[in-house]
């Protein structure tokens, strides 16, 4: 049995020219209880005018510390939270303030691989349960037919058919990100936002992971917003990079651009943080920069730029002005006043 079995689109089809994902000046704000003798409330800025497109099978890398907003992007581009503001357009439909009923077609269409194989799992349902349970609910295929189907979805991640009726705790953590991925592509998605989905794996199993990925992405013509913190994964898998920074997006532009030729501070920071492969093959080390101070809370955010208070590049405009993200280079846009390309010793080499 072979993967065409989905009878999915080809990853070589024509692109259209609309985008499939369209989102714009995405805000999430949440709500937190203050602290001291008047009580109160404050807010966390997680996402904070965050804006991007995604076409038919292509992959969005985002990237970016721990608490700069990337998981809670993917939340609400899946709709699993409702934003603040903002539009998320998907096929040219805005569904960002659609209730729970108007998203039931949608919900076959954008779907979501998380992080952890371990807790986003049902311990008590068999894996054949756990991924038939999306047929059954769209309607994707008869009732006769969910077995088969659960069986053929298995073999296309790699498993075997005949462990449908084994529980999650039966499978390696390899094993049970392989059953998420079946579990997404049960309704035949558009779109699947993939939440750093080898981050808690072993090195070894990382590798089977991504290619299995990839050979979905060329199979059936899949668009991925991938988010991750590993850039040499990201520049792996991805066409384009975003790269956020305290809620925002501070660069974006295709990969080959990022990497070799970053214009924004906090890009040139985050690669020149990479090991350096040459140095075991004797090579001198790059230049590293180390940026000082720690990040911001996001509950009060520097004024202007975000990234002013750790940038050795911020002059008195940067507190008073917030860059825009423009384009710096052709199809590359950075939000920083003083944006431009790094001397080559701080570009870390990285596998492509």
């Amino acid at each position: 049995m072979t993967t065409t079995a989905l009878a999915s689109p080809q990853a070589e089809a024509v692109q259209s020219t609309a985008p499939l994902l369209e989102v714009k000046d995405l805000v999430m704000h949440f709500k937190v209880k203050g602290d001291g003798l008047l009580g109160g409330s404050a807010k966390v800025q997680a996402v904070d005018g965050v804006s991007f497109e995604l076409r038919e099978g292509e992959t969005l890398g985002l990237v970016g510390e721990s608490g700069c907003g990337k998981t809670t992007t993917g939340r609400l581009i899946t709709r699993l939270l409702v934003p603040t503001a903002g539009q998320i357009r998907f096929m040219g439909k805005d569904i960002a303030p659609l209730k729970e009923r108007e998203l039931r077609p949608y919900r076959r269409e954008l779907q979501l691989i998380f992080q952890d194989p371990y807790s986003s799992l049902n311990p008590r349902h068999t894996v054949g349960t756990i991924v038939g349970t999306a047929l059954r609910t769209h309607n994707i295929v008869p009732k006769d037919k969910v077995l088969s189907r659960v069986q053929e979805l298995l073999e296309v991640v790699g498993l075997n058919p005949e462990h449908y009726n084994r529980y999650p705790h039966e499978f390696s953590g390899g094993q049970r990100q392989r059953v998420g991925i079946a579990r997404a592509l049960a309704v035949q998605p558009k779109v699947i936002v993939a939440d750093e989905p080898v981050s808690a794996l072993d090195v070894s199993i990382q590798a089977q992971v991504m290619n299995l990925l990839e050979d979905l992405r060329k199979e059936f013509g899949i668009a991925f917003v991938f988010i991750a913190h590993d850039l040499g994964v990201v520049r792996h898998f991805c066409d384009r990079v975003a790269v956020m920074y305290l809620g925002k997006i501070v660069e974006m532009g295709p990969r080959n651009a990022i990497y070799e030729a970053p214009q924004h501070p906090y890009t040139q920071a985050l690669l020149s943080a990479v090991p350096d492969l040459g140095v075991v093959r004797g090579v001198p080390p790059r230049e590293r920069i180390r940026l000082v101070g720690d990040v911001p809370s996001p509950i009060n955010p520097p004024s202007g730029c975000r990234f002013r208070t750790r940038c050795w590049k911020a002059e008195e405009i940067c507190a008073t002005t917030e860059p825009p993200l423009e384009e710096k280079a052709p199809a590359q846009r950075a939000a920083c006043h003083f944006a431009e390309p790094p001397e080559l010793s701080i570009i870390a080499e990285l596998p492509s």
